[in-house]
């Protein structure tokens, strides 16, 4: 294993490269390493101490139709309902060509990584796409998620991979994925899942003896050390961090008309370095949301502080490609995309952005209101949805902050944002004491604590309850799709397993802010990820992936992994287009 990182003073002034990558996300990274597995000189370049960005905070799914793993769960799927699905969902809110090209090389781009790399993929039994009801979506196959990684083979490395949101851990850093917490929860109830769970609880304990955190990397960490492992095996990998692109350069093409990338320029804790670039720069610094100018005027009203995402995104690479003519693309949905999030200060004085993906809102016991304590929105729909649908009903009735209401046996069954299932009353107090928790003994005591309509709160929860009798909302369709049901509780023995009475005092609640994600909104490319100028011709040398990339979604969340998915994808058809220009 080489030592990857290196300061600009070890980097001679003018070295030349094949490729340049700034952002060593998923997608950055990713890019480098198809770069390295084809022979070529790269440089990684990344402005924040740790690799990962909002990767690695994330469940690391990888959103791929068509790969050799989907035959495994779902052989009757193809490319064609991939297609069909995708058409059904984005329409003319993304270039069709673009989607296409992504279907088109899927398959290959997993396959590589895979066949020369130490990445590694499964796809889970059930999985859905997020808008299930429409025509083309599975059940399973498309979304592939990494295998875990011993981050002990990373030896040095391991401190360069930027930490899970501590409150996504247990035990002072252990990671735990969906498998790991099903087993938790019934570690009493059975064998196997009592087995699961002292194995990596054992595991734990002894990574503790030698580390800050556990050693067992799974999801969006998994990833990112698989990645970060595969690329240290290259001795023509440079990763540069701590380091800012200063400038991207231009210069006359031999032979032809107009101007190609061809340099950069670089510093690093004051030192300074401008390199050649033989076949291109790659955009992967993680989108715009983190600049405050762009976030005013491409996300106004959200304040940055309920931004949930890593902290490198600056979009300080972005002011740089716009320099050379590139441009936003249009017609997304939304700039960005959502989730609903709750917030907490830490002891250190830091903020807890908490994101509630799948565990709280849409299970039995819950229900969502806004300030009159009415329900306004399906709270079994996809977090990308429930964070737009906040926005949406805030123009008609105050709805930001909702209210995340539950009753004591679905906190004890399920937890609440930060706080965990089967939470002790003496842990419940510091998040009552905090103010991150409401309690009620009433459910007129909670909404008066709250602030909120009562007789609104207490009518909502009458009806939820009589609904939840019944199996059937008729005001907003909770449980009613695949998606739905999949993050809901079968197990809870309701006829909708979404849908639960709030029946057993005292009330909770928690207060959900949208928050933004990632970027949806990004740089106009062609369907090999080359930046369109603002003649719409693309700027010779200069590619956008990941969140840097106007995302072929069109802003529409219409399945798990649907950045890292093009991202990755992406990554590998800039990277072949980036090298025969090298060695053209």
């Amino acid at each position: 294993m080489q030592v990857l990182s290196q300061n600009l003073q070890a980097i001679p002034e003018h070295d030349s490269y094949d490729l340049v990558v700034i952002g060593a996300g998923g997608a950055g990274m990713s890019a480098a390493l198809y770069a390295a597995i084809d022979g070529a000189k790269v440089l990684l370049v990344e402005r924040t101490e740790q690799v990962g960005g909002t990767t690695a905070w994330s469940a690391g799914t990888t959103w791929v139709p068509g790969s050799h793993h989907a035959a495994k769960v779902n052989p009757q799927d193809n490319l064609a309902e991939a297609k069909r699905y995708l058409d059904n969902a984005i329409g003319e809110r993304s270039d069709p060509a673009l989607r296409q090209a992504f279907l088109d090389h899927g398959k290959a781009a997993v396959e590589q990584i895979e066949a020369h790399s130490e990445l590694r993929y499964r796809p889970y039994p059930k999985h859905p796409d997020y808008i299930s009801d429409l025509g083309g979506s599975t059940l399973s196959g498309r979304a592939l998620e990494p295998l875990p990684f011993d981050g002990r083979l990373l030896g040095d490395l391991f401190p360069l991979i930027r930490p899970p949101i501590p409150e996504f851990t247990v035990l002072g850093g252990m990671m735990v994925d969906r498998t790991d917490i099903n087993h938790l929860l019934a570690m009493t109830k059975s064998l196997a899942s009592f087995k699961h769970s002292a194995r990596i609880i054992l595991r734990h304990l002894k990574d503790r003896l030698s580390h800050s955190r556990g050693t067992r990397l799974v999801m969006g960490n998994a990833l990112t050390a698989r990645l970060l492992y595969s690329l240290s095996k290259h001795d023509q990998v440079t990763l540069a961090l701590n380091t800012t692109v200063e400038q991207i350069h231009q210069n006359a093409q031999v032979g032809q008309t107009g101007q190609a990338v061809d340099r950069v320029t670089l510093l690093q804790n004051g030192q300074r370095r401008t390199v050649k670039v033989r076949g291109g720069v790659v955009l992967a610094s993680g989108g715009f949301n983190r600049n405050p100018e762009l976030r005013a005027k491409l996300l106004p009203g959200i304040p940055l502080d309920w931004c949930p995402a890593a902290p490198g995104h600056t979009g300080q690479a972005h002011e740089l490609a716009a320099s050379l003519g590139a441009h936003y693309g249009q017609g997304a949905l939304s700039n960005s995309f959502w989730a609903p999030v709750s917030r907490r200060q830490r002891p250190d004085g830091s903020t807890a952005v908490f994101p509630h993906f799948v565990m709280d809102r849409a299970k039995p016991g819950f229900l969502t209101v806004n300030q009159a304590g009415e329900r306004f929105l399906n709270e079994s729909t996809s977090y990308h949805l429930f964070g737009l649908g906040m926005q949406a009903a805030h123009q008609q009735s105050p709805s930001i902050p909702a209210y995340l209401v539950c009753d004591s046996a679905a906190l004890q069954r399920y937890g609440v944002g930060m706080v965990r299932p089967g939470a002790s009353a003496g842990l419940l107090k510091t998040f009552l004491d905090d103010g991150y928790l409401t309690q009620g003994a009433t459910l007129d005591e909670l909404a008066n604590r709250l602030g909120i309509n009562a007789q609104g709160l207490k009518s909502s929860v009458e009806k939820i309850n009589a609904y939840a009798q019944t199996g059937i909302d008729p005001d907003f369709g909770r449980g009613s799709t695949a998606y739905s049901q999949n993050i809901g509780d079968a197990s809870a023995g309701g006829k909708n397993p979404n849908l639960g009475p709030l029946l057993q005092g005292p009330y909770y609640a928690v207060k959900l802010y949208p928050g933004d994600i990632g970027a949806a909104t990004g740089f106009a490319t062609d369907a090999s990820a080359r930046v369109l100028g603002a003649d719409q011709q693309p700027v010779a040398g200069l590619y956008a992936v990941g969140n840097d990339q106007h995302s072929i979604m069109g802003g529409v969340y219409t399945a798990p992994g649907i950045t890292i998915g093009p991202g990755l994808v992406f990554a590998y058809i800039a990277t072949r287009d980036a090298l025969a220009r090298a060695r053209a």
